[in-house]
């Protein structure tokens, strides 16, 4: 009789943290305080607790790590090369997040500092996290094409201008302004409010959307 393998294998829960902040897409990395790569960035992560689903574990680092919570939170994908820890086989199941800025506390204490990073100029990261951030913006532009996602980046009110924009940083390319505000109003994702824009210019009108929450949409809007 073959003696059964034991079981070794750990798992931990990273979380791709995305926001919008002057004009870029950016990620929320930390530097780690520990070994392995002392020293190096990496994405906010942890193991996950004893009877802790990943869920579970995805929202508390977000919690820890930003200090929010009910924002996008979507299940990205469980990277399990053997060797991609140097401290034995463990595998991450990562997330990704959608934060507003203005949400996100940055933390820089003596123990622990995090930093936004624009996703097209992020720094060396530990194990596999470089190839978790690129897989990530790619789920994300997918995501933004079928979902309502960019609400999780938005304040409850907003400009249909403010929206267009969140789209043309992630997706890289430029909308043509009538033809996006004819698209998405016709989704029946959005609602007009009775408020409106301040600024030198003419004021515009302020929307919101109906369901702050998750929704696939029937076809590909963009």
């Amino acid at each position: 009789m073959k003696n059964t393998p034991k079981a070794i294998v750990e798992i931990t829960v990273d979380v791709v943290i995305f926001t919008i902040e002057d004009g870029e897409l950016k990620v929320l990395l930390g530097k780690r305080i520990i070994e392995p790569y002392l020293g190096k960035w990496s994405l906010p992560g942890g193991f996950m607790w004893k009877g802790e689903t990943s869920i579970e574990a995805a929202r508390r680092i977000l919690a820890t790590k930003t200090n929010v919570a009910d924002v996008y939170l979507e299940q990205l994908y469980t990277f399990d090369e053997p060797t991609r820890d140097p401290r034995g086989q463990i595998v991450t199941i990562s997330y990704f997040a959608l934060v507003p800025s203005n949400m996100i506390g940055l933390k820089q204490t003596e123990e622990y500092k995090s930093e936004l990073f624009s996703v097209t100029k992020i720094p060396a990261l530990a194990f596999d996290h470089e190839k978790i951030v690129k897989y990530a913006v790619k789920r994300l532009r997918s995501k933004l094409e079928y979902t309502n996602a960019a609400y999780s980046l938005l304040p409850n009110k907003f400009s249909l201008t403010e929206l267009q924009k969140i789209y043309e940083i992630i997706l890289g390319t430029l909308q043509d302004k009538r033809n996006f505000r004819r698209k998405y109003i016709n989704l029946g994702l959005l609602e007009k409010t009775d408020a409106m824009s301040g600024g030198k210019h003419r004021p515009a009108v302020m929307y919101r959307f109906k369901k702050r929450q998750p929704i696939e949409l029937q076809e590909k809007a963009f």
